[in-house]
């Protein structure tokens, strides 16, 4: 992997991370539509990384009192104390850890699988459409939801108190759908969330708080490849900054638009992207293993 091509993939994982529209997809179309090696799932995961920085910055003062909480929690539950019972700051980082297991049991177990068969591009194209159709139901039954007029409030619907339990481990099975490249975490968490009830904030919020350990805990495992020199070091660390920076930018942008904006934007873009690619590899212009010889 050249200097260059590090550049271009970290800023797709930048710009591509915290939109519903798939960032490991758009890793693995951008190798292939520019005739470079797949990345592979090592890269991603570790790419992921910056991005995830950038969402422990954004989010600093809530990730600090919910991490907070939870440990008064425990503490308290040592010493049998039921003063922390019902603080919700507590609850929601218990949550964020009942909402974690699914991804983590399924991304151990379908490990072989998420570095080859998923990344065929033909499944990524269906993957994209399906996906993007389910996220515009999503939307628009939240906009019929919250004024039954078109325009979006953000006052209407559950917030984040209302999370309990099963809606934690609802999003957590939402969230396990994007070990395949084209359903998007906060796409799959997103869409969870509105056909749930949530406000828009509220379900990109705690898509993004969700998404910290399983993704931090991915990338730091996949390290071991970079090690075993499986990933180009510098480059990988280069992207990864370049992720950061840009990821930082489009999470600020992303959390004021979705408070006024529908996400139908985003379902005609993987729509026609999936259609897109389904055109290329049917006319041969297009493998759908492109690339992966190398990965």
């Amino acid at each position: 992997m050249s200097w260059f091509e590090s550049f271009i993939l970290g800023l797709v994982q930048g710009l591509t991370e915290f939109l519903p529209i798939s960032s490991s997809a758009h890793l693995r179309l951008t190798a292939a539509f520019a005739g470079w090696h797949d990345p592979g799932a090592a890269f991603t995961a570790i790419t992921q990384i910056g991005t995830e920085a950038a969402v422990l910055i954004y989010f600093r003062k809530d990730i600090a009192t919910i991490v907070g909480a939870w440990c008064r929690s425990v503490v308290a539950m040592v010493r049998r104390d039921g003063s922390m019972r019902g603080d919700h700051e507590a609850q929601l980082g218990w949550l964020v850890i009942i909402g974690s297991i699914p991804i983590g049991v399924l991304g151990v177990t379908l490990k072989d699988q998420i570095e080859g068969p998923f990344r065929d591009l033909r499944l990524i194209a269906t993957t994209l459409i399906a996906m993007g159709l389910v996220l515009g139901l999503a939307d628009r039954l939240a906009a019929r939801a919250e004024t039954g007029g078109g325009r979006h409030r953000a006052n209407g619907g559950k917030t984040l108190r209302d999370l309990g339990v099963r809606d934690g481990l609802i999003y957590g099975c939402c969230q396990a759908l994007a070990l395949v490249p084209g359903v998007s975490r906060s796409g799959a968490t997103i869409s969870g969330g509105l056909l749930m009830g949530y406000t828009r904030e509220a379900a990109a919020r705690y898509s993004f708080l969700l998404a910290v350990p399983a993704v931090l805990a991915s990338g730091f495992y996949e390290l071991r490849d970079a090690g075993e020199g499986h990933v180009a070091w510098g480059q990988t660390v280069f992207a990864t900054l370049v992720a950061f920076v840009v990821g930082y930018a489009v999470i600020a942008w992303f959390m004021r638009f979705i408070t006024t904006r529908s996400f139908m934007p985003f379902v005609y873009y993987r729509v026609a992207l999936g259609i897109l690619i389904f055109i290329l590899v049917a006319a041969g212009v297009l493998s759908p293993h492109a690339g992966e010889s190398a990965a």
